[in-house]
């Protein structure tokens, strides 16, 4: 295995498609910057229709990309790739994910991992016996899992299912694409995000509920897959999806924006989302649900502002001054790029490789090729 250069194979839900899912942009940051770096890139991707009606970047530049159709097709077309990559990576939520992964486990020669953008859903389902696309048997098979949750959930990883390597992965953003402009304020809070049922409630509390409160100010949500039955105030624009490229203006067109967490990742703790990286490096404000771990990421009160309550929202709304508003987003936007930005992760990778290339080799029997 070369140190330089590495020949990387990922297996990811989806690099062309930002529709619904926030993988694409993690997936598009970290791929750059492997090439950046002068690794070489092959992505595989599940051809599958909700993605190709929305294909918003068909032709990443910096990684050869590929659709395959099913399992049969991947094995035809790719088992040349895989066996002779470095690295293979399968990624959480692949469709088949469990069938992939025993095929990259039976066939690569190289370092695997298991990249796990869900880390808290995954291990939830996994407790649940949902074996969507993860088993507790291939965790251990995997030479490392690179997880989008840090704190204690990776011991579980390691002393629960097995994992030789269990290290934290967490998204990133790009400086080049995300960065404060002189937009006006046309909200005073937003919020991005796919619906959920349970990350709903806190919407409702933090962003529908200040609206109501609010009447004279303007709100927005944007995201898909929200029920026509929710009733939202007449103050909240709905935006049913904003793609990766406008993000940036979207973010500066906010006074503040809303930051909420799934049920299974409070629970969890440590696992801050592209959202949230994405905002802090626009210079956004953020108002955020509160769950363990977060001050590892953003200090509370001076890089991020933590409410459990609508009156908790609606006070920073309203005593908050901008000077002070700017100074807190700039103080996370100088946070984050100096410790969550692709190229960080390409270097935590490169060591991550380098210490499950050790490990798989010192447990290799005497006499034993790769």
């Amino acid at each position: 295995m070369s140190e330089s250069s590495l020949r990387i194979v990922i297996l990811g839900l989806s690099i062309t498609s930002s529709w619904g899912n926030g993988h694409a942009a993690t997936y598009r940051g970290l791929v750059r910057a492997l090439d950046e770096r002068g690794h070489r890139v092959v992505f595989l991707e599940r051809d599958v229709p909700w993605y190709r009606a929305h294909r918003d970047l068909p032709d990443p530049p910096y990684a050869e990309t590929f659709l395959y159709e099913d399992l049969d097709d991947l094995r035809r077309r790719f088992l040349a790739e895989i066996r002779s990559a470095d690295v293979v990576i399968v990624g959480s939520y692949v469709p088949e994910g469990v069938d992939v992964g025993q095929f990259v486990l039976e066939q690569a020669r190289g370092v695997t991992g298991f990249y796990d953008i869900d880390t808290p859903v995954t291990l939830a389902k996994l407790r649940r016996q949902d074996y969507e696309y993860l088993t507790p048997e291939l965790i251990g098979e995997y030479d490392m899992y690179l997880s989008f949750s840090g704190g204690p959930i990776l011991d579980e990883i390691e002393d629960t299912y097995g994992s030789p390597m269990a290290r934290p992965f967490h998204c990133s953003v790009d400086k080049s694409e995300y960065y404060p402009d002189e937009a006006p304020n046309k909200w005073t809070m937003g919020y991005l995000g796919t619906y959920s049922d349970d990350r709903q409630p806190r919407v409702e509390s933090l962003l529908n509920a200040p609206a109501r409160q609010l009447a004279d100010q303007d709100f927005v949500v944007a995201g898909p897959s929200y029920p026509e039955e929710i009733e939202w105030p007449a103050n909240v624009e709905r935006i049913d999806h904003v793609a990766p490229p406008d993000h940036r203006h979207f973010y500066n067109s906010q006074r503040f924006t809303l930051n909420v967490t799934r049920d299974d990742m409070i629970e969890a703790g440590f696992s801050p989302s592209v959202r949230l990286f994405e905002a802090a490096a626009c210079a956004t404000p953020i108002i955020s649900d509160v769950w363990e771990g977060i001050e590892t990421f953003f200090t509370p009160g001076e890089e991020i502002l933590l409410a459990e309550s609508t009156e908790q929202a609606v006070d920073y709304i309203r005593s908050m001054s901008d000077e002070e508003c700017s100074a807190m987003a700039k103080r996370a936007r100088e946070r984050v790029l100096s410790e969550h930005t692709p190229a960080h992760r390409v270097d935590q990778l490169e060591q991550y490789v380098a210490q499950a290339h050790t490990q798989s080799a010192a447990a290799r029997p005497v006499g034993a090729k790769n």
